[in-house]
């Protein structure tokens, strides 16, 4: 009987053990898992916070990207606005030739008649095409002085005219799309 309950301690004993390799075999298991399971949370973040800065990234290329064709847009109409600026500088010098030499005539010689007559029709239609183009011409009387338009040249006291406006444009002005081409060279009254 002694042999029967040293084999069955020992059944019991090798079961118990079993138990416990199964026990700790389990434990590890479940370690592994939890580890598991907290790596693959640590990694679902990262891939969160990877796709918010992807988007954020995205988000901000496309507002460059729109930035840039805005820019683009606006650079591009100045060009188309601007570009005869240079052709309307050479020009000007034409323009007030033409204007001098009908100053010029002041005796209203009658033989210089259909010849004057022809170069207001030019002078009118010179002004006509510019016009189209965006050139304003700045030639007013009585108006206040502004010295972003106006270049005083010279000053005169005017018993008619209030103080600070203009008296008399010795040579008018010109504007291309509301941009400075040319100041108007005055006589302002003191």
């Amino acid at each position: 009987m002694e042999k029967e309950n040293k084999k069955l301690i020992k059944n019991k004993e090798e079961k118990i053990e079993k138990e416990n390799k199964k026990l700790i075999k389990n434990e590890d298991e479940q370690i592994k898992k939890n580890k598991k399971k907290k790596l693959i949370k640590k990694l679902k973040k990262k891939i969160k916070n990877t796709k918010k800065k992807i988007k954020d990234i995205q988000l901000r290329s496309q507002a460059e990207i729109e930035n840039i064709n805005r820019r683009n847009i606006q650079n591009i109409e100045k060009i188309h606005k601007f570009s005869l600026e240079k052709f309307i500088n050479e020009l000007l010098p034409v323009v007030d030739n033409l204007e001098r030499t009908l100053k010029a005539n002041k005796e209203n010689n009658k033989k210089l008649q259909p010849i004057m007559k022809g170069i207001q029709l030019t002078l009118k239609s010179l002004f006509d095409v510019m016009s189209k183009f965006g050139v304003k011409n700045i030639s007013e009387q009585n108006v206040l002085f502004n010295p972003k338009i106006h270049q005083a040249i010279m000053m005169e006291k005017s018993d008619k005219i209030k103080a600070n406006k203009i008296i008399k444009i010795m040579q008018p002005g010109y504007l291309l799309n509301g941009r400075l081409l040319r100041p108007a060279m005055v006589i302002v009254s003191k």
